[in-house]
C-alpha cells in the first residue's frame, strides 16, 4: 500500500501517483528480488497499479482517468 504527499508543492495527497511508484518499485525490486508488483494506493480515490521493473525503467499500467489535454505551439 502506498501514499504520496507533496505539501510544499500544494499536493496534500496525490490520488494515484505513477511517479511515486517510479521511486519505490526499484527499492522493492532489489529487496524482494522480484520484477513485477501489484501496488494499491490508499488515497481518497484509491487506485491499483501494475508495475514491472525493467533494466533501467519502471513500466506502469492500470485504469486511468483523463486529467487534462494540452497542445504545444512552437513559433
Amino acid at each position: 500500500m502506498t501514499r504520496s504527499f507533496a505539501p510544499k508543492l500544494g499536493v496534500w495527497e496525490d490520488p494515484v501517483c505513477g511517479s511515486g511508484h517510479c521511486h519505490v518499485i526499484p527499492l522493492w525490486a532489489e529487496k524482494m528480488h522480484k520484477t513485477e508488483f501489484r501496488a494499491f494506493q490508499a488515497s481518497q480515490r484509491t487506485g491499483e497499479l501494475y508495475c514491472r521493473m525493467g533494466k533501467d525503467r519502471v513500466m506502469i499500467a492500470g485504469k486511468t482517468a483523463l486529467y487534462s489535454v494540452a497542445e504545444i505551439f512552437l513559433p
